[in-house]
């Protein structure tokens, strides 16, 4: 399996900032977020939205975020990659 460099940063990026304990390994593109990790809660995702916005130096607005965009590690990921590749 081939590593996506811009996943790692993701996954570093979220593992970091709601400081997930455990491996960072752990957590693949399925892994479950929004409903599934007690640290992503409603001050988590302000945290998160701020931290992936600073990281990959883009802007992000209130109305293309919705709960479908923190399922996985892999739907964060895929939804940063339009946002880089748009900029």
């Amino acid at each position: 399996m081939t590593v996506d460099p811009l996943f790692e940063m993701v996954r570093g990026t979220i593992v970091s900032t709601l400081d997930l304990p455990g491996p960072v390994q752990r957590f693949a593109p399925d892994s479950g977020l929004f409903g599934e990790l007690p640290e992503l809660d409603s001050m988590g995702v302000v945290l998160l939205l701020t931290a992936l916005e600073d990281r990959f130096d883009i802007q992000l607005s209130d109305d293309e975020i919705d709960a479908e965009w923190f399922a996985t590690f892999g739907s964060v990921t895929e939804f940063i990659r339009v946002r880089v590749e748009e900029g």
